[in-house]
């Protein structure tokens, strides 16, 4: 199951005092479950721009804090800077990046408005949190700024939607909103030219360029009805860019903010600069993601680079994430380093700690005296590996000489693969932790008839859990045999083995996470419950015996039909 991850981007009305931003930081640091990612101070703005990412409970707190530091830290009748504001934590943009909906995260801009109000501050709600129409863009809830900010409070249109309405000459106004996720992306071209960059620019974004009778460079501007200058718009939605000329690269670029990737991803936005580039004589050299980027953005872009070259999509994560970042060039300029600039891999590893040990590691530390992990973690693994020797044979089919007609439908076998052994592997860990958590609560206290209920129901809770994940196990590695028997009925004929091996470890996954399941049922004190645990456990091994039988079967036609290495 895919962990909600909010990103969250305040930015602050002071970015000169380093004690003043060190102490709004360190309030968000002090939340557990906060990452900071970065902190981006401006002297001439004398502003300071945050980010940080963590589940949606801990984002909401991290920011209720760092607001309630700003308030107390800065003085905005000192405040003097080039950007617009209102208030000390001027805005706070809340940001889906995995696993929420903006939905969700607008509920979650709401209880920070609200919990900041509760505390004194004034607020107002903006973009998708908006509560009216005329209060959804930034610039019109921050109009007047700071200096005109009590005469709009005084106007009923605007009064705050949390906090006082009266004017408070030290911490301002805050406006808190929900936003989707931006990406700043500059594509890198072949020439100095900002006029040449400018055209492809105003070719792909969605403004476009302004409508001219005649010559499209110098001729009369086109106006409607009321003398308004009429645009053609550009290739590409939700998009703004413009191009420029970076010195330090002695090269063009045209700089796009993506707004909303679900509309215009990276890699269209990519390959279109790409085309309007091509058609003006240029070449685009590579590219650059300024600041960082969801992980499903850079999965998706591989996806898109591999079936352009008729290629499986079932490979690691890792690899679709290589092949986004060779196809867009984006080691261009500067290195890129997806451990650093993918939000979810800054913040943990793609791989918890069992399943990231070397496999002479993770055999040394089933063999030591610890008991976990134990047979689940490594009925969890089985279940990996065959799923993954049924992704293998996917992959490998779905690239075969003379097959290439088939490789999408190979490729839909990989990728159903990779999903459930990426499951499987991330069971590795979880059968681990649960039996953490069980034995944790069989050390609790029973001193008295308190804290024995107490121990008992927590034992009773831990032991439903450390039957789940090995149920899991066996729900995933029965359906990753239906990967295997595909493969080994449809697959390469010199890899039937494979998939028969693969089924065998699917089926050794199933039988060694049952026999978790019987042992921990053991402790259940619902009969009834056991008793249905047990027949369902049960009903997995039978299907498990049947699809491994049948698979073996295929594999010896086809061995004995001739296949082979």
């Amino acid at each position: 199951m895919i962990q909600p991850l909010v990103e969250c981007v305040p930015n602050f009305s002071n970015g000169r005092d380093p004690e003043v931003i060190g102490a709004i930081t360190a309030a968000i640091e002090s939340v557990d479950g906060a990452v900071l990612l970065d902190v981006d101070p401006g002297a001439s703005t004398n502003r300071t721009v945050v980010t940080f990412v963590g589940h949606p409970q801990a984002v909401v707190e991290g920011a209720v804090r760092a607001g309630l530091a700003a308030g107390e830290s800065i003085d905005m009748r000192l405040h003097s800077g080039e950007h617009p504001r209102f208030g000390a934590m001027d805005v706070c943009p809340f940001v889906p990046v995995t696993g929420i909906t903006m939905d969700e995260v607008v509920e979650l801009a709401a209880e920070t408005g609200r919990r900041l109000g509760e505390a004194g501050l004034t607020v107002f709600l903006y973009e998708n949190a908006a509560s009216a129409p005329h209060r959804r863009n930034l610039a019109e809830v921050r109009a007047g700024e700071y200096e005109g900010l009590a005469e709009k409070l005084a106007d009923p249109d605007w009064q705050p939607d949390f906090g006082p309405a009266e004017f408070n000459e030290r911490s301002g106004a805050t406006a808190v909103g929900a936003r989707k996720f931006l990406i700043a992306y500059n594509v890198n071209l072949n020439t100095t030219s900002t006029r040449r960059a400018n055209a492809v620019a105003f070719d792909v974004r969605e403004r476009g360029r302004v409508k001219r009778s005649g010559d499209p460079l110098t001729g009369e501007v086109v106006r409607d009805d009321v003398g308004e200058p009429v645009w053609e718009p550009g290739m590409l939605k939700a998009v703004k860019a413009i191009g420029w000329f970076i010195e330090e690269y002695r090269q063009a670029q045209v700089s796009m903010n993506l707004t909303d990737i679900a509309v215009t991803p990276l890699h269209a936005a990519f390959d279109a600069v790409r085309e309007r580039a091509a058609a003006r004589g240029m070449r685009v050299t590579g590219s650059e993601i300024v600041g960082m980027v969801p992980l499903q953005a850079m999965l998706d872009a591989g996806r898109h680079y591999l079936t352009l070259q008729q290629r499986s999509h079932g490979v690691p994560d890792e690899e679709l994430v290589h092949i986004a970042a060779t196809s867009m060039g984006l080691d261009d300029m500067t290195p890129f380093v997806p451990e650093e600039k993918i939000i979810e891999w800054r913040i943990a590893p793609p791989h918890a700690r069992l399943a990231s040990l070397r496999l002479h590691e993770f055999v040394a530390e089933t063999a030591s005296e610890s008991p976990a992990p134990g047979g689940g973690s490594a009925a969890a693994l089985a279940g990996a590996l065959g799923a993954a020797l049924g992704t293998m044979v996917a992959n490998l089919s779905a690239h075969k000489r003379g097959w290439d007609d088939r490789w999408e439908e190979f490729s839909d076998w990989a990728v159903r693969g990779k999903e459930l052994h990426a499951r499987l592997l991330a069971l590795v860990d979880e059968d681990a932790a649960a039996f953490d958590s069980l034995m944790d609560a069989i050390r609790l206290p029973a001193g008295d008839d308190g804290e024995a209920t107490t121990r008992d129901a927590a034992i009773q809770e831990a032991t439903r859990h450390a039957i789940a994940v090995p149920m899991a196990v066996m729900e995933a590695a029965v359906e990753a045999m239906e990967v295997t028997a595909a493969m080994a009925d449809q697959g390469l004929e010199s890899s039937a083995s494979d998939a028969g091996a693969g089924a065998l470890m699917a089926g050794a996954a199933v039988r060694g996470a049952q026999l978790n399941v019987e042992i921990n049922a053991v402790e259940l004190a619902d009969e009834a419950e056991r008793a249905g645990i047990l027949e369902k456990a049960a009903e997995l091994a039978d299907l498990a015996a049947e699809r491994e039988a049948a698979v073996l079967a295929e594999v010896r036609r086809r061995i004995e039909g001739g296949g082979g290495e």
